[in-house]
Protein backbone atom coordinates (compact mmCIF):
# COMPACT_ATOMS: atom_id res chain seq x y z
CA UNK A 1 0.00 0.00 0.00
CA UNK A 2 1.40 3.23 -0.87
CA UNK A 3 2.20 5.98 1.87
CA UNK A 4 -0.88 8.33 0.51
CA UNK A 5 -2.80 5.59 0.50
CA UNK A 6 -2.29 4.14 3.97
CA UNK A 7 -2.46 7.73 5.67
CA UNK A 8 -6.13 8.34 4.05
CA UNK A 9 -6.91 4.59 5.47
CA UNK A 10 -5.30 5.46 9.16
CA UNK A 11 -6.85 8.54 8.88
CA UNK A 12 -10.28 7.33 8.33
CA UNK A 13 -9.95 4.51 11.11
CA UNK A 14 -9.49 7.26 13.75
CA UNK A 15 -11.81 9.99 12.53
CA UNK A 16 -11.75 12.81 13.80
CA UNK A 17 -9.45 14.11 16.62
CA UNK A 18 -9.60 15.40 20.02
CA UNK A 19 -7.72 18.80 20.74
CA UNK A 20 -4.81 19.87 22.60
CA UNK A 21 -5.23 22.17 25.02
CA UNK A 22 -3.19 24.13 27.36
CA UNK A 23 -3.81 24.71 30.98
CA UNK A 24 -1.77 25.67 34.20
CA UNK A 25 1.65 24.58 34.18
CA UNK A 26 0.94 20.93 32.52
CA UNK A 27 -1.89 21.94 30.24
CA UNK A 28 -4.55 19.30 29.23
CA UNK A 29 -4.27 16.26 26.61
CA UNK A 30 -7.44 14.96 25.09
CA UNK A 31 -8.26 11.49 25.03
CA UNK A 32 -9.89 10.07 22.11
CA UNK A 33 -13.05 7.55 23.08
CA UNK A 34 -14.43 6.18 19.98
CA UNK A 35 -14.27 9.34 18.44
CA UNK A 36 -15.85 11.21 21.24
CA UNK A 37 -13.61 14.25 22.51
CA UNK A 38 -12.08 13.73 25.95
CA UNK A 39 -9.74 15.36 28.18
CA UNK A 40 -6.51 16.13 30.16
CA UNK A 41 -3.00 14.75 31.80
CA UNK A 42 -0.53 15.11 34.28
CA UNK A 43 3.10 13.69 34.41
CA UNK A 44 5.39 10.87 34.87
CA UNK A 45 7.90 8.38 33.75
CA UNK A 46 9.44 6.11 30.54
CA UNK A 47 10.50 2.50 30.22
CA UNK A 48 13.48 -0.41 30.01
CA UNK A 49 14.23 -2.64 27.28
CA UNK A 50 17.92 -4.11 26.12
CA UNK A 51 20.39 -3.76 29.15
CA UNK A 52 19.15 -3.87 33.15
CA UNK A 53 19.21 -0.55 35.46
CA UNK A 54 17.65 -0.44 38.99
CA UNK A 55 13.98 0.09 38.68
CA UNK A 56 14.36 2.00 42.12
CA UNK A 57 16.95 4.28 39.99
CA UNK A 58 15.29 5.13 36.43
CA UNK A 59 11.91 4.08 36.72
CA UNK A 60 10.41 4.85 40.41
CA UNK A 61 12.00 8.04 40.54
CA UNK A 62 12.18 9.44 37.10
CA UNK A 63 14.09 12.61 36.39
CA UNK A 64 12.59 16.03 35.84
CA UNK A 65 13.67 18.79 33.67
CA UNK A 66 12.36 22.41 33.74
CA UNK A 67 10.48 23.60 30.58
CA UNK A 68 12.49 26.34 29.03
CA UNK A 69 10.55 29.35 26.42
CA UNK A 70 8.04 27.26 23.76
CA UNK A 71 10.58 25.94 20.55
CA UNK A 72 7.13 24.73 18.60
CA UNK A 73 3.76 25.09 19.25
CA UNK A 74 4.03 22.12 21.59
CA UNK A 75 4.14 22.77 24.94
CA UNK A 76 7.57 22.49 26.91
CA UNK A 77 6.64 20.62 29.92
CA UNK A 78 8.41 20.39 32.92
CA UNK A 79 7.25 16.20 33.43
CA UNK A 80 5.65 13.61 31.38
CA UNK A 81 2.30 13.21 30.73
CA UNK A 82 1.27 10.51 33.53
CA UNK A 83 -2.23 9.92 33.19
CA UNK A 84 -5.31 11.05 31.29
CA UNK A 85 -8.10 12.87 33.11
CA UNK A 86 -11.94 13.61 32.71
CA UNK A 87 -12.23 10.33 30.50
CA UNK A 88 -14.85 8.65 32.45
CA UNK A 89 -13.50 4.34 31.94
CA UNK A 90 -11.16 4.89 29.59
CA UNK A 91 -8.20 3.92 29.67
CA UNK A 92 -4.40 3.57 27.46
CA UNK A 93 -2.32 0.46 26.36
CA UNK A 94 1.30 1.50 25.73
CA UNK A 95 4.14 -1.07 24.37
CA UNK A 96 7.42 -0.57 24.28
CA UNK A 97 10.89 -1.27 22.63
CA UNK A 98 9.27 -2.68 19.33
CA UNK A 99 8.46 -3.49 16.93
CA UNK A 100 9.95 -7.14 17.23
CA UNK A 101 8.65 -9.91 15.08
CA UNK A 102 8.39 -12.69 17.60
CA UNK A 103 5.56 -10.67 19.94
CA UNK A 104 4.97 -7.64 18.04
CA UNK A 105 2.44 -9.66 15.56
CA UNK A 106 0.78 -11.87 18.47
CA UNK A 107 -0.42 -8.37 20.46
CA UNK A 108 -2.02 -6.74 16.95
CA UNK A 109 -3.87 -9.99 16.72
CA UNK A 110 -5.15 -9.93 19.94
CA UNK A 111 -5.84 -6.38 19.87
CA UNK A 112 -7.85 -6.82 16.46
CA UNK A 113 -9.67 -9.62 17.94
CA UNK A 114 -11.44 -7.03 20.52
CA UNK A 115 -11.30 -4.19 17.81
CA UNK A 116 -9.26 -2.37 20.37
CA UNK A 117 -6.24 0.61 19.45
CA UNK A 118 -3.33 0.80 21.50
CA UNK A 119 0.25 3.20 21.48
CA UNK A 120 3.46 1.29 20.39
CA UNK A 121 6.70 3.62 21.57
CA UNK A 122 9.06 2.05 18.95
CA UNK A 123 13.23 2.38 18.86
CA UNK A 124 14.17 3.33 14.98
CA UNK A 125 16.83 0.37 14.75
CA UNK A 126 13.66 -2.17 15.22
CA UNK A 127 11.27 0.13 12.48
CA UNK A 128 14.66 -0.74 10.28
CA UNK A 129 13.84 -4.49 9.72
CA UNK A 130 10.24 -4.56 10.82
CA UNK A 131 8.68 -1.49 8.55
CA UNK A 132 5.76 -3.98 7.68
CA UNK A 133 4.48 -4.00 11.13
CA UNK A 134 4.61 -0.28 11.82
CA UNK A 135 2.45 -0.27 8.18
CA UNK A 136 0.01 -2.80 9.90
CA UNK A 137 -0.35 -0.30 12.86
CA UNK A 138 -0.87 2.48 10.89
CA UNK A 139 -3.73 0.57 8.83
CA UNK A 140 -5.39 -0.35 12.07
CA UNK A 141 -5.76 2.91 13.95
CA UNK A 142 -2.78 2.21 16.36
CA UNK A 143 -0.91 5.45 17.49
CA UNK A 144 3.01 4.85 17.34
CA UNK A 145 5.15 7.06 19.25
CA UNK A 146 9.06 7.96 19.09
CA UNK A 147 11.42 5.94 21.78
CA UNK A 148 14.40 6.48 20.16
CA UNK A 149 16.36 4.91 17.85
CA UNK A 150 18.70 3.28 20.04
CA UNK A 151 17.46 2.94 23.36
CA UNK A 152 19.82 5.01 25.23
CA UNK A 153 20.11 6.71 28.75
CA UNK A 154 19.37 10.72 27.61
CA UNK A 155 20.37 11.73 30.54
CA UNK A 156 24.50 10.53 29.56
CA UNK A 157 23.59 12.13 26.38
CA UNK A 158 24.59 15.26 24.84
CA UNK A 159 21.89 17.54 23.56
CA UNK A 160 23.31 16.64 19.65
CA UNK A 161 22.88 12.92 20.71
CA UNK A 162 19.60 13.18 22.16
CA UNK A 163 18.63 15.30 19.23
CA UNK A 164 19.88 12.21 16.46
CA UNK A 165 17.83 9.24 18.13
CA UNK A 166 14.98 11.53 18.20
CA UNK A 167 15.06 12.75 14.47
CA UNK A 168 16.95 9.51 13.25
CA UNK A 169 13.36 8.20 14.70
CA UNK A 170 10.94 10.22 13.70
CA UNK A 171 11.91 9.86 10.49
CA UNK A 172 11.95 5.97 9.71
CA UNK A 173 8.38 6.23 11.44
CA UNK A 174 7.10 8.78 8.98
CA UNK A 175 8.44 7.37 5.93
CA UNK A 176 7.01 3.90 7.49
CA UNK A 177 3.88 4.77 9.20
CA UNK A 178 2.83 8.00 6.90
CA UNK A 179 3.31 10.59 9.47
CA UNK A 180 5.98 12.19 11.91
CA UNK A 181 5.08 10.86 15.56
CA UNK A 182 3.29 13.29 18.22
CA UNK A 183 4.56 11.46 21.27
CA UNK A 184 7.73 10.06 22.52
CA UNK A 185 8.70 8.53 25.67
CA UNK A 186 12.13 8.62 27.23
CA UNK A 187 14.37 4.55 27.71
CA UNK A 188 14.50 3.80 31.07
CA UNK A 189 11.87 6.76 32.07
CA UNK A 190 15.03 9.01 32.60
CA UNK A 191 13.87 12.65 31.46
CA UNK A 192 15.39 15.69 31.42
CA UNK A 193 15.65 19.52 30.41
CA UNK A 194 16.93 18.84 27.19
CA UNK A 195 14.67 15.77 26.11
CA UNK A 196 11.68 17.87 26.72
CA UNK A 197 12.51 20.80 24.70
CA UNK A 198 13.64 18.75 21.81
CA UNK A 199 10.98 16.67 22.08
CA UNK A 200 8.68 19.60 21.82
CA UNK A 201 10.82 21.36 19.02
CA UNK A 202 10.06 17.72 17.00
CA UNK A 203 6.57 18.53 18.22
CA UNK A 204 6.06 15.73 20.31
CA UNK A 205 4.32 15.32 23.98
CA UNK A 206 6.40 13.06 26.32
CA UNK A 207 4.06 10.30 27.68
CA UNK A 208 4.74 7.78 30.54
CA UNK A 209 2.64 5.34 32.70
CA UNK A 210 0.25 5.33 35.35
CA UNK A 211 0.74 1.21 36.17
CA UNK A 212 3.72 -0.35 35.14
CA UNK A 213 3.59 -3.91 34.30
CA UNK A 214 6.79 -4.94 35.48
CA UNK A 215 6.71 -7.25 32.32
CA UNK A 216 10.19 -6.71 31.50
CA UNK A 217 11.53 -8.66 34.65
CA UNK A 218 9.61 -11.82 33.40
CA UNK A 219 7.32 -11.93 36.92
CA UNK A 220 4.83 -14.42 35.08
CA UNK A 221 1.99 -14.36 33.32
CA UNK A 222 -0.96 -13.89 36.14
CA UNK A 223 1.28 -11.44 38.00
CA UNK A 224 1.25 -8.99 34.97
CA UNK A 225 -2.43 -9.78 34.56
CA UNK A 226 -2.92 -9.06 38.76
CA UNK A 227 -0.46 -5.55 38.03
CA UNK A 228 -3.01 -4.07 35.33
CA UNK A 229 -6.32 -5.37 36.81
CA UNK A 230 -5.47 -4.19 40.52
CA UNK A 231 -4.44 -0.47 38.84
CA UNK A 232 -7.09 -0.26 36.70
CA UNK A 233 -8.90 3.06 36.65
CA UNK A 234 -10.12 6.17 34.32
CA UNK A 235 -7.31 7.50 32.76
CA UNK A 236 -4.94 4.92 33.65
CA UNK A 237 -2.10 4.08 31.20
CA UNK A 238 -0.41 0.91 31.17
CA UNK A 239 3.37 0.17 30.11
CA UNK A 240 3.85 -3.76 28.83
CA UNK A 241 6.54 -4.48 25.96
CA UNK A 242 6.75 -5.87 22.89
CA UNK A 243 10.44 -6.61 22.61
CA UNK A 244 13.24 -5.88 24.51
CA UNK A 245 13.45 -9.76 25.84
CA UNK A 246 11.14 -12.87 26.30
CA UNK A 247 8.04 -10.89 25.89
CA UNK A 248 5.78 -14.27 25.49
CA UNK A 249 4.69 -13.77 28.96
CA UNK A 250 3.60 -10.15 28.05
CA UNK A 251 1.46 -11.81 25.26
CA UNK A 252 -0.03 -14.13 27.40
CA UNK A 253 -1.35 -11.71 29.98
CA UNK A 254 -2.81 -9.27 26.94
CA UNK A 255 -5.25 -12.70 26.20
CA UNK A 256 -6.02 -12.48 29.56
CA UNK A 257 -6.47 -8.61 31.11
CA UNK A 258 -7.55 -7.31 28.15
CA UNK A 259 -11.18 -9.01 27.81
CA UNK A 260 -11.63 -8.84 31.73
CA UNK A 261 -10.91 -4.98 31.27
CA UNK A 262 -13.63 -4.92 28.50
CA UNK A 263 -15.53 -6.96 30.51
CA UNK A 264 -15.40 -4.55 33.46
CA UNK A 265 -16.71 -1.47 31.65
CA UNK A 266 -13.51 0.08 30.34
CA UNK A 267 -13.16 1.74 26.94
CA UNK A 268 -9.45 1.10 26.01
CA UNK A 269 -8.32 4.28 23.62
CA UNK A 270 -5.57 6.20 22.39
CA UNK A 271 -4.75 9.80 23.32
CA UNK A 272 -5.12 12.01 20.13
CA UNK A 273 -4.00 15.51 19.09
CA UNK A 274 -4.64 18.15 16.34
CA UNK A 275 -1.86 17.95 13.50
CA UNK A 276 0.65 20.74 14.27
Amino acid sequence: MKKDQLLTRRRALLGGVAALGAAGAAGLLGLGAGGDPAAPAAPAAGAPARRPLKPSTYRLQPLVGHGGPNASRTLVRREPVLRMTGVGRSMVLTFDDGPDRRYTPDILSTLRAYDVRAMFFVCGEMVVDNKDLLAEMAEEGHVVGNHTWSHPLLTELSRGRIRSEMERTSDVIEETYGERPRWFRAPYGAWNRSAFQLGAELGMEPLAWTVDTLDWTEPGTRTIVDQVENGAGPGVVVLAHDAGGDRSQSVRALRDYLPQLLDDGYHITVPRRHQV
